[in-house]
């Protein structure tokens, strides 16, 4: 498993997503405005209001997808013996890679997920090593791998 693999494959992912997020948001940003050199219709004005309000619910995920890049470029993904940040954690065959909240991806054949430091399952496995048992959902599990 190389970590630095999975960590370029996370990079491109969250780049990917912040062109598609942001390419929405000029879309929508384009659409909102009106050409005021003629009359403007009621219904283009309602149709310009949506865009804006589309373009703004856009706008938070734009953001979101920066910092998440961010996160993933200064997180240290060096090896690890318990878990934490950076870290790669398989847990009843599932691979949790911890740094930012990913949809599942494969890198190299193998299925991964990312976790942030704010997931709940974060907080029942932080410090652990491999071998250790902890309760999650009020299910006893173990922590099969940390690198």
């Amino acid at each position: 498993m190389n970590k630095q693999r999975i960590r370029e494959t996370l990079l491109g992912l969250g780049a990917d997503g912040l062109r598609a997020t942001a390419s929405a948001y000029e879309e929508y940003f384009a659409s909102a405005r009106l050409d005021r050199s003629e009359p403007i219709e009621a219904d283009e004005h309602a149709q310009a209001v949506f865009a804006r309000d589309l373009a703004a619910a856009v706008d938070h995920p734009v953001h979101d997808h920066a910092e998440n890049l961010e996160k993933l470029r200064t997180t240290d993904f060096g090896p690890k013996s318990v878990v934490d940040e950076g870290a790669v954690v398989r847990i009843g065959n599932r691979n949790l890679v911890v740094s930012v909240p990913t949809a599942a991806f494969v890198c190299d054949g193998e299925e991964f997920m990312g976790i942030s430091t704010r997931a709940p399952i974060f907080e029942a496995i932080q410090g652990k090593r491999a071998g250790e048992s902890f309760c999650f959902n009020g299910r006893e599990m173990v922590v099969e791998l940390v690198t």
